[in-house]
């Protein structure tokens, strides 16, 4: 893994990137499991020196070179601050990080990123560090993690697309956008629209109208418009949804990436994965029951309307 260097074979990978609390780590440790099982040789590596609660052990630790509660205490600086400085730090010692991932080639690699997003829409270092990688021919693309209760509420929703759209464009890798913790939709409320609207981001305009019923958003109805607008106009953000206990789920996630970074398997990984989804068969939440939620709601919304029209 010579300095821009193209020799040896590739090394592919995801960077895992997102908003706090979209469930980054539980991603990476359940990729990893779901990986594993079908043969792939998988190493996490924490990228996030905040994260000091790792549930699983990691092949490469970046709080082995700098934690932000150290440069915290040490520059007097707040969080946000002081995570900026800690990639700023990682990108000046990037050295350190090629010798740290010589010793995992040959291995397909997960890095946790942190969960700030200034680092993914504007910020240079991160998207340097990845850049970096690129050059020691890593083979990687970016899975943008987004709670799926954003879902539930449109004006929360038009902000996500936002924040993808330019996470995507800043940082410059092939990108996945996932609706995680699908499995707890159904807790976040009821969805407007059913979920491919959401899914493959159909035509925005009825999310706008949508807002506009709501006395507070009425207001803003031409800048919802325009920012619909820029995000129609790219026609770049998709979602695929996600819940990592149900084998489905992660399969299409793990086909999405694949699809993005050029992974290709061999017929023994093929043969690994027929097998893990017939043993999944009735073991698992179904992830078909999570993509009909809202079919049930919009049933039950037509069957209201029915209801009023009959007593008209």
């Amino acid at each position: 893994m010579s300095e821009g260097g193209r020799g040896g074979s590739p090394a592919f990978g995801q960077v895992v990137i997102g908003p706090p609390g979209s469930g980054k780590t539980t991603y990476c440790h359940a990729m990893r499991e779901f990986l594993g099982r079908l043969g792939r040789s998988v190493a996490v590596v924490n990228l996030d020196p905040a994260n000091e609660a790792l549930p699983c052990p990691c092949a490469l630790d970046v709080a082995e070179l700098v934690t932000l509660p150290d440069v915290m205490d040490s520059l007097g600086l707040g969080p946000n601050g002081g995570l900026i400085y800690c990639m700023e730090y990682l990108e000046a010692n990037a050295d350190w990080l090629r010798d740290r991932l010589q010793g995992l080639r040959g291995h397909y690699v997960l890095f946790d990123c942190p969960g700030q997003v200034e680092l993914y829409t504007h910020h240079e270092s991160l998207k340097n560090v990845f850049g970096q990688l690129a050059k020691w021919n890593f083979r990687l693309a970016a899975v943008h993690l987004v709670d799926s209760h954003y879902c539930t509420d449109p004006g929360k929703f038009i902000s996500v697309l936002c924040t993808s759209l330019s996470t995507m464009l800043h940082v410059e890798l092939p990108h996945v956008n996932v609706l995680s913790k699908m499995d707890l939709i159904e807790q976040y409320g009821k969805l407007a629209f059913n979920l491919d609207y959401y899914t493959e981001v159909l035509d925005l305009s009825y999310l706008v109208d949508h807002l506009a019923s709501d006395p507070f958003f009425r207001n803003f109805r031409r800048l919802n418009e325009k920012l619909v607008e820029v995000i129609e106009d790219y026609s770049l953000v998709s979602f695929v949804p996600l819940n990592v206990q149900d084998k489905q789920s992660m399969r299409q996630v793990m086909q999405a990436v694949d699809k993005a970074n050029g992974y290709s398997f061999g017929d023994q990984e093929h043969r690994s994965l027929e097998a893990l989804m017939s043993a999944a068969v009735g073991a698992d939440f179904h992830f078909s029951s999570t993509l009909a939620v809202q079919e049930k709601y919009v049933q039950s919304q037509d069957k209201a309307v029915e209801e009023e029209v009959m007593d008209l």
